[in-house]
């Protein structure tokens, strides 16, 4: 595997879409409103993956030093683990990226200000502290809110704010939604890694309250993301039903629910993970082109 390969693995490119479909909705939002500035838009759409991408990296190092990435992994492979890269090398590009987030964040805080700079170093602080630090927000079972906040309506009611230069009550109900699907997507990747979290002490929910839960969870992230965010917020806006067509990829997602219920085998999970992030990019493409028509 070339240079390029390793570090395209270790940024996971097949979760990326959780960091893309939150942007994508708030720009389409932000020009239905006729507010949509695309300087802002591209700005806040590099900053969002270049964050996720960091994250992914940070977490690819912090799981090897602690311990819970090891050879009994089943996921897809970490590349510190796999000693495709050292561990410097992966703090070294961690770093990096996380340095090309806030230059791509310098021109949203000339536009935005105070705001702008408070939902970078948050986003930047807890992607650090999801796996780093002496209190890992995901082995403490935390990842899921945060991942439902960041990825969900901080992304989106972010990018909406970067453009039109004022909040929306909407694009932060509407951020729930791929927020949800992002949940999901992590709710996946804890039911696969269940056993070795177990014996790594990583606690996450599904370790907390067993793979049942788990598989709750999934369901009922999707059922809220695809269903009921879309509804309230038509009705909130009193409009833009067309967005509700979104919910055309439950049906599709119906293959997914099945492999998360009934196998506990890692590549058929690693599977569904792909085809979840694959639901989230066209709930995000169908609302977005529902809500501008």
């Amino acid at each position: 595997m070339n240079g390029f390969g390793v570090w395209l693995l270790a940024a996971r490119p097949k979760t990326l879409w959780a960091g893309v479909a939150p942007v994508i909705i708030g720009m389409a939002m932000a020009y239905a409103d006729g507010v949509f500035h695309a300087g802002a838009a591209l700005a806040a759409l590099a900053g969002s993956i270049l964050i996720q991408i960091g994250t992914n990296y940070a977490n690819d190092y912090f799981d090897f030093v602690k311990g819970t990435d090891t050879h009994e992994r089943i996921g897809p492979m970490r590349a510190t683990q796999a000693g495709l890269v050292t561990p410097a090398q992966m703090l070294a590009a961690t770093v990096l990226v996380f340095g090309l987030a806030v230059l791509a964040g310098i021109y949203l805080v000339y536009r935005g200000g105070a705001p702008i700079v408070v939902i970078g170093v948050l986003s930047i602080l807890c992607g650090v502290l999801y796996t780093g630090g002496p209190y890992p927000l995901g082995y403490l079972g935390l990842g899921d809110l945060f991942v439902l906040v960041f990825f969900g309506p901080v992304a989106l009611a972010g990018t909406y704010y970067a453009q039109a230069l004022r909040w929306d009550s909407a694009s932060i109900v509407a951020g729930l939604a791929p927020g949800l699907f992002s949940v999901a997507i992590l709710t996946v990747n804890n039911l696969r890694d269940r056993d070795t979290d177990v014996r790594t002490g990583k606690k996450t929910l599904a370790v907390r309250f067993g793979p049942a839960f788990a598989r709750i969870e999934y369901v009922a992230a999707l059922l809220g993301g695809a269903a009921a965010i879309p509804l309230i917020v038509c009705a909130m806006r009193g409009g833009h039903w067309v967005s509700c067509a979104s919910v055309a990829v439950l049906p599709l997602a119906i293959p997914s629910v099945r492999r998360v219920w009934s196998t506990r085998d890692g590549t058929s999970l690693n599977e569904t993970l792909a085809s979840t992030g694959k639901l989230l990019l066209l709930f995000s493409a169908l609302f977005s082109a529902g809500w501008v028509m």
